[in-house]
């Protein structure tokens, strides 16, 4: 792909990378290794760190089961890169890591990224506030609002009179002011701003996205012009295509022709997901796990909307199409060593989603994304219909509105639609640490109860998340009592198989 240029802060990368690198050190088990006729405590070869993280990626919802151990090795050697381990000699800063058996180890403290500034320019923040005021004060509406009351006593009015009244008031009723396409694409960017906050959640959107990153003039083409299968249809269609059906096959053409495809989309400048989008899609990473998989569906299609025509139309193609390639079992392998699942994931996960700024987790990150997309594309890529009923009903009560008052000007209140209580942002945060803490005091049971370590091993793992985790380990062990409760049962001394008394002996002198 092309030079990547200045973007949006990767903030949620960021935090993602903070919270596997604390998880990988306080859960990576340490035991001592003899490498050239030396004992090294506390460490772990690189093969035994690439099983373990492969295993925790896997089975980690923000991740998935797509990762493969070479990009297990990736990260390793980005974790080296940035002194989250060294080696056995205390060596770091380099990217010099293989699937061996080379020891490496944790140095004494875990460098912590810090989180990008959410704070924009003075003069963005200036523009967003002038936002903010326009998007509840749409143009052309002033100060009279209609109550829901008075909306319908007036059309059962309306219901009742008579032809003749009518006829006679005909005269009194002045032309109706038409609704103005401005006045259409704000309600578009307003509803879309409900929905989607409403939908993830979060008590506030201007972290991941702001209301100027919402191009109506987008959203409204994305929606109504489609064809029947609802691929949005270009004026200028650009992309490999080939109308000439009856070209003759060979053997390795379905390579060729994979090749050429992504050839294309790897040499796009930009991704198809748009690196303006990047931090609204990291964040919808958090809701593919399998309890919330239809909330990440309405999610992901409504973010779709935003994508400028060109970019919908070729990811919603290329995803349909590596989706079938995929679930065709007659399709010869395009690869010698890889599945043809995970090349498609592979090939194409970066042309997706990646950041304008280099991020570690760049590449994990888009082949969780590319591995859903790929499996619910035809709900994903489905045009939310609701989003359609909730602008023409507000443009109706508008133009209602204006029916009974035609001398002023209406200001209509958006309607909230909701699909969840919404919270606070005190009561958001709480949720989302709760959440961290339940899978670190996962760990922390998981190491409890692991067969494998053995007694030594287990007290020094535990001890070292007591350091690391001290709230969460007192939770687990209020007391002392509790905690020795856990080795009770494996007494450190071995008893004798036989108590055998001792003879006594008696004394000769009398």
């Amino acid at each position: 792909m092309a030079s990547r240029p200045a973007g949006p802060g990767p903030y949620r990368a960021t935090e993602l990378w903070n919270e596997i690198t604390k998880y990988f050190r306080a859960g990576m088990p340490l035991r001592k290794h003899r490498q050239h006729f030396k004992k090294h405590g506390s460490c772990f070869t690189a093969s035994e760190a690439v099983d373990w993280l492969h295993e925790v990626l896997r089975n980690n919802s923000n991740f998935g089961p797509d990762v493969t151990r070479q990009q297990t090795v990736q990260l390793l050697r980005k974790f080296l890169k940035n002194h989250v381990i060294e080696d056995v000699k205390g060596r770091w800063g380099s990217e010099n890591l293989e699937d061996s058996g080379a020891l490496y180890r944790f140095p004494s403290t875990s460098p912590v990224k810090p989180l990008p500034s959410l704070c924009p320019p003075k003069e963005n923040l200036e523009n967003f506030s002038r936002d903010k005021e326009r998007l509840f004060k749409l143009p052309h509406l002033s100060r009279r609002t209609l109550k829901k009351h008075e909306l319908l006593r007036s059309l059962e009015n309306l219901e009742k009179t008579k032809p003749d009244i009518i006829e006679e008031n005909k005269e009194d009723i002045l032309p109706k002011k038409e609704i103005s396409q401005e006045y259409v694409e704000e309600t578009w960017r307003n509803i879309i701003l409900i929905h989607l906050q409403t939908i993830l959640g979060l008590p506030s959107l201007e972290e991941v996205l702001q209301p100027t990153q919402i191009v109506p003039e987008y959203v409204i083409y994305n929606v109504t012009n489609t064809s029947r299968h609802g691929v949005v249809i270009l004026q200028n269609k650009s992309g490999p295509r080939n109308n000439d059906m009856s070209q003759p096959t060979y053997s390795g053409f379905e390579r060729d022709v994979f090749r050429t495809v992504a050839d294309y989309f790897l040499n796009l400048p930009e991704p198809l997901l748009t690196f303006e989008y990047y931090e609204l899609f990291v964040n919808i990473l958090d809701l593919l796990q399998p309890h919330l998989e239809r909330i990440a569906v309405e999610a992901l299609q409504i973010c779709c909307l935003l994508l400028p025509p060109p970019n919908r139309r070729k990811i919603q193609l290329l995803m349909r199409m590596i989706s079938r390639i995929s679930e065709n079992v007659d399709m010869p392998r395009l690869h010698d060593a890889m599945g043809t699942r995970s090349l498609m994931i592979q090939t194409f996960s970066r042309c997706v989603l990646c950041c304008a700024e280099e991020v570690d987790l760049d590449e994990l990150l888009s082949t969780r994304l590319v591995s859903f997309l790929m499996d619910h594309q035809q709900e994903i890529f489905k045009v939310p219909t609701y989003l359609q009923v909730a602008v023409q009903d507000h443009i109706e009560h508008v133009k209602m509105a204006q029916c009974k008052y035609p001398k002023e000007e209406i200001c209509a209140i958006l309607p909230t639609y909701s699909y969840c209580r919404q919270i606070t942002p005190e009561e958001f945060e709480e949720q989302r640490v709760s959440t961290s803490q339940a899978a670190v005091a996962e760990l922390l049971e998981n190491i409890i109860k692991d067969k494998n370590l053995s007694v030594k091993d287990k007290k020094k793992k535990l001890k070292q998340f007591q350091k690391e985790y001290p709230l969460i380990y007192q939770n687990r062990f209020p007391t002392t009592e509790t905690e020795a409760m856990l080795f009770e049962n494996k007494p450190t001394i071995k008893q004798p198989m036989l108590s055998l008394r001792k003879p006594r002996f008696r004394s000769l002198r009398y």
